[in-house]
């Protein structure tokens, strides 16, 4: 029954699916609070892994009764996942369905999401979620220069993610399938016997066959055996209402906005975007209202938010844009790259735990939905082969030692991260390290050949859609698009990173 209720209500819900136009910009001025968080980004750029960051203090969904967990009953569960963002509920949701006893750790899983997320359509009807989008636009634009010839027009529908929607659906699903939640904060984890016991604040620990953390780029229980030195995207983005209709179409979406001309008068901070160049990305609501984020591809170390506030408010007295409110605020470094965790170990990481953000892209939410499934549907594999057999259908559905509870997490490993995906990474992170040694001339040339590429190239590598193979020949595409300048360029500040991907990729197994 409840199963019907959230079916009719999911219909509902696509009724009402709003479409947009573009937005507009203002220049307010705030500096990053001192305990400003590690923000995982959306869609686009950034996305929001399996922790997306949230407000702790704040309660979105006051009438959602969650099933709480009382310590009291010392149950064993055979999973418990740390973290409530988009994979986290999921991988929690998918797993209890299979008829699992699942536990979610998070000190308030009613929380907001507090970034925008955006994404490309096609990529979330394929999930059966577009009806969670609250604004779309049916095409992007990118702006290489002030010319003409500088602008570029993408044919590929874009949205925002109703955040409130989407985590509400996932929220009802969770329950409706009997995960139950335990408000409090994950501080380590302990194995043995079989089990895994995640030690929580208070006291209290809980105990389950499989520990997945989604806690997002906080990596609260994963292991590392190498130093994590990622490049990062930085972003400071604001929600602004105008007091006259700003300068964008509304009806597109501003993908990437790489000119500088507003940065004329100001030549210090116009030699320091050369150097270090940044983006507008706009998200236009209608004609007052927008969404304005100044966004670095990728650095290191990352531009510091007050740059990029000050190079954002440049723009918006450019533009003539005044803002008469600021409806909210992002602070966004998003870590994209570096090492992967230990692989295997016992606690499973999903999203931006297991290194899920696109390292040449910043994008991940689509990506971390997409693949709940797939984690999801081999927990329940590990989880069903040590219960199957008649001789152990009067034992609990658990591991008998520490042995078998290391091969189940091992072979949940294996399958988020088979040898194609991992050399899919290989191949993103060798472009992360080319992007971080262009300035703004060379990323124009490099985004002209960029956008200049097929639909199935450009669409596939934003989208992780592209095998190895298929990532060759769209690097050979964009070699052969590139001017000669540009080709010159790629040889000298690629090659090094090349031979470090081929000695990378000769090691995968």
């Amino acid at each position: 029954m409840a199963r019907q209720q959230l079916q009719q209500q999911r219909q509902a819900a696509a009724q009402r699916l709003r479409r947009c136009r573009p937005a507009a910009q203002s220049g307010v001025s705030v500096e990053a609070p001192p305990s400003t968080p590690v923000v995982p980004r959306g869609g686009r750029g950034p996305a929001s892994d399996s922790s997306a960051p949230l407000s702790v203090s704040k309660v979105l969904f006051s009438d959602i009764t969650l099933p709480l967990y009382d310590p009291q009953e010392q149950r064993t569960f055979d999973l418990v996942v740390v973290g409530s963002g988009p994979s986290g509920l999921a991988v929690a949701d998918r797993v209890a369905a299979a008829g699992f006893q699942v536990l979610i750790v998070d000190p308030n899983p009613r929380a907001p999401w507090i970034n925008n997320f955006g994404v490309w359509i096609d990529e979330f009807a394929a999930m059966g979620l577009e009806d969670c989008l609250d604004y779309t636009w049916d095409k992007a634009l990118v702006h290489l220069d002030s010319s003409a010839e500088g602008a570029r027009y993408l044919s590929r529908p874009y949205g925002r993610v109703d955040r409130p929607k989407l985590k509400r659906r996932l929220l009802e699903r969770c329950i409706a399938s009997g995960v139950m939640f335990h408000q409090a904060k994950a501080q380590d984890v302990k194995h043995g016997g079989g089990r895994s016991e995640v030690q929580c604040d208070g006291g209290v620990g809980v105990s389950g066959s499989l520990v997945v953390d989604a806690t997002g780029h906080s990596r609260k229980l994963v292991e590392f055996d190498k130093a994590f030195n990622p490049g990062y995207q930085g972003a400071y983005g604001i929600t602004v209402m105008c007091a006259e209709p700003h300068p964008f179409d509304v009806a597109t979406m501003l993908f990437m906005d790489w000119r500088d001309d507003h940065l004329d008068a100001h030549p210090d901070v116009k030699e320091r975007n050369a150097r270090l160049p940044t983006f507008l990305y706009a998200m236009p609501f209608s004609s007052t209202k927008v969404f304005l984020e100044e966004t670095s591809l990728v650095a290191r170390p990352i531009i510091p938010f007050p740059e990029l506030k000050l190079r954002l408010e440049k723009r918006m007295q450019h533009l003539g844009i005044k803002a008469v409110t600021v409806e909210d605020e992002e602070f966004c470094a998003i870590p994209m790259g570096g090492c992967l965790p230990v692989r295997p170990q016992r606690v499973i990481g999903v999203g931006g735990t297991a290194g899920m953000v696109h390292p040449s892209t910043g994008y991940m939410v689509s990506r971390v939905i997409g693949a709940a499934p797939l984690i999801a549907d081999a927990i329940i594999d590990q989880l069903s082969a040590v219960s199957d057999k008649a001789t152990d259908a009067h034992l609990a559905r658990a591991p008998r030692s520490e042995a078998e509870a290391d091969a189940m997490a091992a072979a949940v490993w294996r399958a988020m991260w088979p040898v194609q995906r991992l050399r899919q990474r290989e191949f993103f992170e060798f472009g992360m390290e080319v992007l971080l040694k262009l300035d703004l001339a060379e990323t124009r040339e490099f985004f002209a050949a960029f956008f200049s590429l097929s639909d199935y190239h450009w669409h596939g590598f934003l989208s992780s859609r592209l095998s190895f193979l298929n990532l060759i020949g769209f690097g050979l595409s964009l070699f052969a698009r590139s001017s000669n300048a540009a080709r010159l360029n790629l040889l000298q500040k690629g090659l090094p990173g090349l031979l470090v991907m081929l000695s990378r990729l000769a090691t995968l197994k």
